[in-house]
């Protein structure tokens, strides 16, 4: 056999075998579902009597509906329905070509309204190839028709492009892409981000992408999960990002290898939705499969007020006495801030251990910590300090830009807090260094120097040059080793609160006049 005709027998055999084990999922579940969601329906037995189905996780439960079946146990293969299948401009184009390839060169994607395309990777950069991966994107929505696409057309000024919207991750949640129990793929590592919304959600790569994109389905292996109980309150001092980057110093880079990480426990609820995005953000970094925060009252509130397209969805919660491969439990309240020191994420020290290293830059931004919150964070440091050495502020998004010069704080605009205390002023929203980038990428390190970064990785060559390190931290570690010029607990140059002051609740809106400049 030809091998042409040899892929088209395979991708035959596959979509059939496909379709014979995927049943339709229905659409007009219950919103919520407490107990067991799908609805559990009772197994007869070997004797005709009913048996109940096995007790199941948050993730379990969630792949069971999207498998279409009552229940789901750790290393089952499933064929799973998409709900959504987010790309951007670095794996776009790659997986546009396979699924052309592989499909037909005139075939249609599954749904187009469940395909999302978000550009954010290399954006203001004069790079032609990176420019030309959006351009691949375009023609792609064209042919296809896809609904969503936040295009970037003029690259000089990101305000002109009505579409943009930024670093895809935190877009997804602001524009309405992200409700409890529903399934994303995405062509990005950092798709667990979503997870925070009581969803399962994952990064694919790009031969797997063109399969959903063709069918909507994917063969995946049920994980294993792994619960997180935190609990106690949160001191004033603390962020999520300390709390991850202590899991993952203690699980290590590998502690969570294709496993579900289900976060738990008192303290979630004192988190707002963007913390909680912070914590699943990082379950890659630990290797895990997905992230995932059960939904709740905050989750649901975040979401209604989005929903695209007002897509009803169905909330899920793990059984109690579902089975666990691993279960840790940590005490907030005796938590101090953390930093992950050059080159791995789970190379955690005490910020207060690294306090006479000094470091060259910082940077706040990321889909980890760009978020308007992270900025909160960083200008409350900054409302009565100045900076010493170079600070890079990228906002995540298109919102979280606007938000620099809309929210104040003691009187002044983030972005005046910001200008006072001498850092240089907020790029356009991307992912600008957070990976490197060509060479004119804003805030890359061309040079082998030392930054303390909001980011989520500090790999040799992660934000440019291969000598270069990077301590990963906290908005306020981040803001506090700005003012010094070195790694800094917060706590040294801030008096903080004896009862937690939640950055959602600083920050108040502007009147018109003060943001008239932009």
């Amino acid at each position: 056999m030809a091998p042409a005709a040899q892929i088209v027998t395979m991708l035959g055999a596959t979509l059939a075998l496909c379709n014979a084990f995927v049943p339709p999922v229905p659409s007009t579940s219950p919103r919520f579902s407490k107990l067991a969601a799908p609805r559990r329906l009772a197994a007869a037995g070997a004797d005709g009597a009913s048996t109940k189905a096995p007790p199941m996780t948050l993730t379990e439960k969630i792949l069971a509906r999207a498998a279409g079946k009552e229940s789901v146990a750790p290393n089952d293969n499933v064929w799973v329905r998409a709900d959504n299948l987010m790309t951007h401009d670095v794996c776009g184009p790659g997986t546009f070509g396979l699924f052309k390839k592989e499909f037909g060169a005139n075939a249609k994607v599954w749904d187009r309204e469940r395909v999302l395309i978000i550009p954010d990777h290399y954006i203001f950069t004069s790079d032609p190839r990176a420019n030309r991966n959006v351009d691949i994107l375009r023609d792609f929505v064209q042919e296809q028709n896809i609904k969503y696409f936040y295009d970037i057309t003029d690259r000089g000024e990101f305000k002109a492009n009505p579409d943009y919207k930024g670093v895809c991750h935190v877009a997804l949640a602001q524009e309405g892409h992200t409700r409890p129990g529903e399934v994303l793929f995405g062509t990005d590592s950092h798709t667990c981000n979503a997870g925070a919304f009581g969803q399962f959600a994952t990064g694919i790569g790009n031969t797997d992408a063109a399969f959903v994109l063709g069918t909507g389905k994917l063969l995946l292996k049920v994980p294993a999960s792994m619960k997180f109980e935190l609990n106690g309150e949160i001191p004033d001092y603390l962020l999520a990002k300390d709390m991850i980057l202590q899991i993952i110093g203690d699980i290590g880079v590998a502690g969570a290898t294709y496993r579900a990480m289900e976060f738990g426990g008192n303290a979630i609820r004192q988190l707002s939705m963007e913390e909680r995005q912070t914590l699943c953000n990082m379950a890659i970094e630990a290797g895990g499969k997905n992230g995932i925060i059960p939904a709740d009252e905050v989750t649901t509130a975040y979401v209604d007020a989005r929903n695209a397209g007002s897509r009803p969805y169905t909330i899920f919660e793990a059984d109690p006495d579902a089975s666990y491969f691993a279960k840790y439990a940590y005490d907030l309240s005796s938590l101090e801030p953390v930093v992950a020191k050059p080159h791995s994420p789970d190379n955690r020290a005490l910020a207060r251990e690294c306090r006479d290293i000094k470091i060259d830059r910082v940077y706040i931004g990321s889909c980890t910590g760009g978020k308007t919150e992270d900025f909160v964070a960083a200008a409350r440091i900054l409302q009565q300090n100045k900076v010493s050495v170079p600070t890079f502020l990228v906002p995540a998004t298109r919102r979280v830009y606007d938000d620099l010069y809309s929210l104040t704080l003691g009187g002044r605009t983030l972005a005046q807090i910001f200008r006072d205390a001498g850092c240089i002023d907020p790029a356009s929203p991307s992912c600008a260094a957070c990976l490197g980038g060509p060479a004119d990428t804003f805030a890359r390190m061309n040079e082998p120097l030392l930054c303390v970064s909001t980011t989520n990785r500090n790999f040799p060559g992660r934000m440019g040059h291969k000598d270069a390190g990077i301590f990963l931290a906290s908005p306020y570690t981040a803001a506090a080793s700005a003012v010094t010029g070195y790694v800094t607990d917060p706590r040294e140059v801030f008096e903080f609160s004896q009862t937690r002051q939640p950055a959602e609740t600083l920050a108040t809106k502007a009147p018109a006049s003060v943001f008239a400049k932009k």
